[in-house]
């Protein structure tokens, strides 16, 4: 496997198919660009999901956070843009990403994207 960012998700199958249980995931060194200033922007990603048939490989879920480092996007679509992606990878039963950005201007943004039911 690759060591550059990538937006290419792996999975691998679920090794606990029909018991619902709930995977966690601490992402604190995200960062991606401003679009409207330029500066960076820093965030702690929460994932959270309940798997069906696949669970996500940590290394390339590494990697995909890292694809967004040096462009710019806004707190709103890149949080809903990674649930996004991770749920077309996945197809989970219950997903939620939160996306806690550090302050910037005196304001912290925490972004919440929820897909299906726990």
């Amino acid at each position: 496997m690759s060591t550059q960012p990538s937006r290419d998700l792996q999975i691998f199958p679920n090794p606990r198919q029909g018991r619902p249980y709930e995977i966690h995931f601490d992402c604190p060194e995200f960062t991606c660009v401003c679009p409207m200033t330029g500066q960076p922007d820093f965030a702690n990603f929460q994932i959270r999901y309940i798997p069906n048939e696949h669970c996500v490989e940590l290394k390339s879920l590494k990697l995909y956070l890292w694809s967004f480092r040096n462009e710019g996007h806004f707190h709103e679509a890149v949080t809903n843009r990674i649930l996004d992606d991770l749920v077309t990878a996945l197809s989970p039963q219950f997903m939620e990403v939160v996306g806690d950005f550090n302050v910037r201007g005196g304001i912290r943004t925490v972004v919440t994207a929820q897909h299906g039911q726990r």
